[in-house]
């Protein structure tokens, strides 16, 4: 009889181990498993961000040298667009290790970008000529989807954000994500004038 108590013991104590492991495993593996799959989109919303935004520094220089063909154009303006696009192509963020930092300088010089552009069409209407081109026309259309294209992905880069915080942050995530590594992520937080896109929807009328 004590040989099967002992028996009995030890098996108790093997299906305790058995049971705590299984906990183990759905506690911190379901923890590790969703933060993995929400910081993985993240990552992949950044690279949408990024390719709106782009999108947009490829439009530049078909814009500027439209423009160009117009002597009169402010020379000024058009520099101020091409110099813009080029520090903002020239900023290069690792999606898999996003920082407050990284972010900042992005929506920094892309702001710089926004403030260039907004200032060209601005002062393009004293050219009946450039605004009756067909060609400008189209690019400034596309632009414009361009730029709401780029407020979406902002949108939803921040509820991707959103969600992979809150996992990380919350119990038990708040006690497992310094065991495995994860860490809060930046929301983007727009750079003064990259918030204000480039008022385009209303430049030709019905168009």
């Amino acid at each position: 009889m004590k040989k099967i108590g002992a028996l009995g013991c030890l098996g108790i104590g093997l299906g305790g181990l058995i049971v705590m492991a299984i906990i183990s495993y759905v506690v911190f593996g379901g923890f590790y498993n969703k933060a993995i799959s929400l910081n993985e989109e993240v990552s992949g919303q950044w690279a949408n961000v990024e390719s709106s935004y782009q999108r947009r520094n490829d439009l530049i220089p078909n814009i500027v040298a439209t423009a160009k063909k117009y002597a009169e154009f402010e020379q000024e303006t058009l520099i101020g667009v091409i110099e813009a696009r080029a520090a903002a192509t020239s900023v290069k963020v690792d999606a898999s290790k996003l920082t407050a930092d990284q972010i900042q300088k992005f929506a920094a010089v892309q702001g710089k970008v926004s403030t260039g552009l907004g200032r060209l069409l601005a002062t393009y209407e004293n050219y009946p000529n450039l605004k009756a081109n067909e060609n400008f026309k189209e690019l400034i259309n596309e632009l414009s989807r361009t730029e709401n294209r780029i407020n979406v992905e902002r949108n939803r880069f921040n509820g991707s954000v959103k969600g992979y915080n809150i996992h990380v942050k919350k119990f038990p995530g708040s006690l497992l994500s310094g065991v495995f590594g994860f860490t809060e992520t930046p929301y983007f937080k727009a750079d003064e004038g990259a918030e204000k896109a480039p008022d385009v929807d209303n430049l030709f009328g019905a168009n």
